[in-house]
């Protein structure tokens, strides 16, 4: 993690059991974070005291699990670690802000995992990282044995061939919005056909 003067996270999608927030809690004590905890029928709240700021994070009961909910803006940088970890060993979904001087690093995690990471400063944007598309073997082992393409044109050549009869007919009657119609529904099948040729 990169030192930041404030970090923020956004677009939370993490879900627990009871034992990963009390082990959160275990943690935090351990680390000497002054922090107290209470308790609904809709959330769990583990306040957080960091310095002159707490912060309060919030667990929503989703059946027998939890999941937190809400932004939250952290200046402290162990604290930041401990949110770092709990996306990671949660597998989530985040969007995390790390605001240092006049630039401000925009990441994006799936599945704890970082896919795309931007720099913004100013009006300008820069991609520093993107996670590319994992192809399994198998995966091309299928789309190459897969017939859905050839299967595909063969349907495609009947529905053009019976656009350009609908076309002709429009054309003796001069019919020329229908004209225009089937032009339209030719221009796609034909655009349909050259992406399967390729």
């Amino acid at each position: 993690m990169n030192r930041s003067d404030e970090i923020e996270y956004c677009n939370l999608e993490l879900r627990f059991d009871r034992w990963q927030i009390q082990n959160l809690i275990r943690d935090l004590i351990q680390e000497g974070y002054s922090l107290y905890w209470s308790e609904n029928e809709a959330l769990f709240i583990v306040s957080i005291r960091t310095g002159r700021k707490l912060v309060k994070l919030r667990f929503q009961r989703v059946h027998r699990r939890y999941k937190i909910v809400g932004d939250y803006t952290i200046r402290d940088e162990k604290l930041a670690e401990f949110m770092e970890k709990m996306i990671g060993d949660a597998r989530g979904h985040a969007v995390v802000k790390r605001f240092k001087d006049r630039q401000v690093f925009v990441e994006n995690i799936m599945f704890g995992e970082r896919i795309r990471l931007v720099e913004i400063c100013g009006v300008e944007q820069r991609v520093l990282y993107q996670k590319r598309p994992v192809i399994t073997t198998e995966e091309m082992i299928r789309a190459y044995e897969s017939t859905q393409a050839e299967e595909r044109m063969g349907v495609l050549r009947l529905e053009i061939d019976y656009a350009l009869a609908e076309l002709y007919e429009a054309i003796a009657r001069s019919d020329e919005q229908f004209q225009a119609d089937c032009k339209t529904k030719l221009n796609a099948l034909r655009t349909e056909m050259i992406q399967l040729e390729w």
